[in-house]
C-alpha cells in the first residue's frame, strides 16, 4: 500500500530588501522599483513513492536540500510547487531539541512531545515507563530537560518516536548520536519498526548505516534528484560520485 507520494515538489526560499525592512518601506521601495529579491530553490522538482515498510535513507552532501524536504514531507511547510500525498500519522525527529522545553523535566517534557504528535494523556500513561526505560534514563525523570547532555536528549526524543507507533517516521542524523550502545540499540529498533510495517526516512551522512538498513535511497545534489531506487545500486554510485569518479552536471 502506497502511504507517502510526492509529486514534482519545489521548495523555493526567497531573500532580499523585505527581510530587513518594515512593510511601509517595502510598498515604497517596490512602487519606485527600488528593492531587491532574489529566489533559492532548496529543493526542485522532486519525485517518489513509498509503500508500507519501506525504509528510504536520503542521502547527498551538505546543501542539498536534505532537511528542507523532510519539512514539506512531515508537513512543517508547504511546497511551493508539487504536491505531497501522506496516509497515516508521522513522528518527526528533525532537530534533536524541537518541541522540548529546557525549564521543563524529563517527565513534563515527555508527555508535551506525546501531545504534540497527538497522542492523547491515556496513551501516554500507558507508554511512559517503556519510553524511559528504552531510553535509560530512569534516573533523570525529575531532571530539567537543559541540563541532559545532547546524547541523552537524542535517546530521548528518538524513544518517544519509535515507541508511539507511528505509520510514518522521519529521523534526520538521530541515529549517529549517542553511544555505541544505544546506536546499536536504536537500530535494532528501527528493524523492529520496519517489520512492523511502519514506514521510514533516514537522512544520514553514514552510507554504511543506510546500506544496512534502507531498502531504496533518494539522491539529491543541490536541490535535484539524481536518483531514486535501490540502495545498494544508488550508493554504489554515490560512493563513485564521492571518490571523484562522477562528476555530475
Amino acid at each position: 500500500m502506497e502511504v507517502l507520494k510526492l509529486e514534482n515538489v519545489s521548495i523555493r526560499y526567497m531573500m532580499g530588501d523585505f527581510k530587513e525592512i518594515g512593510l511601509k518601506e517595502y510598498v515604497v521601495r517596490r512602487l519606485k522599483r527600488n528593492y531587491y529579491v532574489s529566489e533559492f530553490w532548496a529543493d526542485r522538482n522532486i519525485s517518489f513513492s513509498l509503500e508500507q515498510g519501506d525504509m528510504l535513507g536520503i542521502i547527498g552532501t551538505n546543501g542539498a536540500g536534505k532537511s528542507t524536504l523532510l519539512k514539506a514531507i512531515s508537513g512543517i511547510m508547504e511546497p511551493t510547487e508539487g504536491t505531497v500525498e501522506r496516509k497515516g500519522n508521522i513522528a518527526a525527529l528533525l532537530e534533536l531539541a524541537s518541541g522540548f522545553d529546557g525549564d521543563l523535566t524529563v517527565r513534563e517534557n515527555t508527555y508535551l512531545r506525546g501531545a504534540m504528535l497527538g497522542y492523547t494523556r491515556k496513551f501516554m500513561d500507558k507508554m511512559y515507563d517503556q519510553i524511559i526505560e528504552f531510553s535509560g534514563l530512569g534516573e533523570f525523570q525529575d531532571r530539567q530537560f537543559k541540563h541532559l547532555s545532547s546524547g541523552m536528549k537524542s535517546r530521548l526524543a528518538f524513544s518517544i518516536a519509535s515507541l508511539v507507533n507511528p505509520d510514518i517516521l522521519i529521523l534526520d542524523e538521530v541515529l549517529s548520536v549517542g553511544d555505541g550502545a544505544f546506536k546499536k540499540k536504536s537500530e535494532a529498533k528501527m528493524r523492529e519498526i520496519i517489520a512492523g510495517g511502519t514506514t521510514t526516512i533516514l537522512v544520514s551522512h553514514s552510507l554504511a548505516q543506510v546500506r544496512e538498513m534502507c531498502n531504496k535511497v533518494l539522491w539529491l545534489d543541490k536541490g535535484r534528484q539524481i536518483a531514486f531506487g535501490d540502495a545498494e545500486e544508488i550508493c554504489d554510485r554515490y560512493q563513485q560520485f564521492l571518490d571523484g569518479g562522477i562528476i555530475l552536471e
